[in-house]
């Protein structure tokens, strides 16, 4: 089964993208949520946090996310240690989920495939884009926050110009029927990859 990755930055639209692609019928993944049900359902994860942690790690048995944001947020070590631990099993889960899929192929959306240099789990890459000020004005109606953390976190990420070089489709996310067609075009395309055309 062809494995089809979808990244991009804070605020681009991946999952409103990865919605336009359920509607064609292709499966999607999404590591984020994914990776945030597991770490609230796997005893081992649960376990690693709270040694990495401490006991503040959970709270009523949920993960406590404001407290473990707060301390990774400027600790790339830390940060790295908790990807090591909830990565890995994101991984076989997904893999557990894609053996379930009847699709010609399956999509996973993930924000950091080249920040971990995980290209090669894929067998093409697509990169979603916006405008900074369209990525800035989603998160922050999304999450109520402030241009400042919204620009601190975009200027953690790696640059669209990068991820674009490396990728096999770029969809242009500026406006929702522009969007669609693009969708629609790279699927088109998947689809006769796949059967040899």
């Amino acid at each position: 089964m062809i494995v089809v990755g979808l990244t991009g930055g804070i605020g681009s639209g991946k999952t409103t993208v990865a919605g336009m692609f359920e509607e064609l019928g292709i499966p999607v993944y999404i590591a984020d949520k994914e990776a945030k049900r597991l770490m609230n359902t796997s005893k081992v994860i649960k376990r690693k946090l709270i040694a990495l942690f401490g006991e503040d790690a959970y709270l009523d048995n949920q993960l406590n996310r404001p407290f473990i944001a707060s301390k990774i947020f400027n600790d790339a070590a830390l940060l790295k240690q908790m990807n090591a631990i909830v990565h890995p099993k994101v991984g076989k889960d997904f893999i557990r989920w894609m053996k379930k899929q009847e699709s010609v192929y399956v999509l996973k959306e993930a924000a950091i495939i080249f920040e971990h240099h995980k290209q090669s789990e894929y067998d093409y890459i697509i990169t979603v884009t916006a405008s900074l000020e369209q990525r800035v004005a989603r998160v922050i109606k999304r999450d109520n926050t402030t241009k400042e953390k919204v620009l601190d976190i975009v200027s953690n990420q790696m640059a669209d110009e990068e991820k674009i070089k490396q990728s096999d489709f770029v969809i242009v996310n500026d406006e929702l029927e522009n969007t669609r067609k693009q969708v629609v075009s790279v699927h088109k395309e998947i689809l006769q990859k796949a059967s040899g055309i």
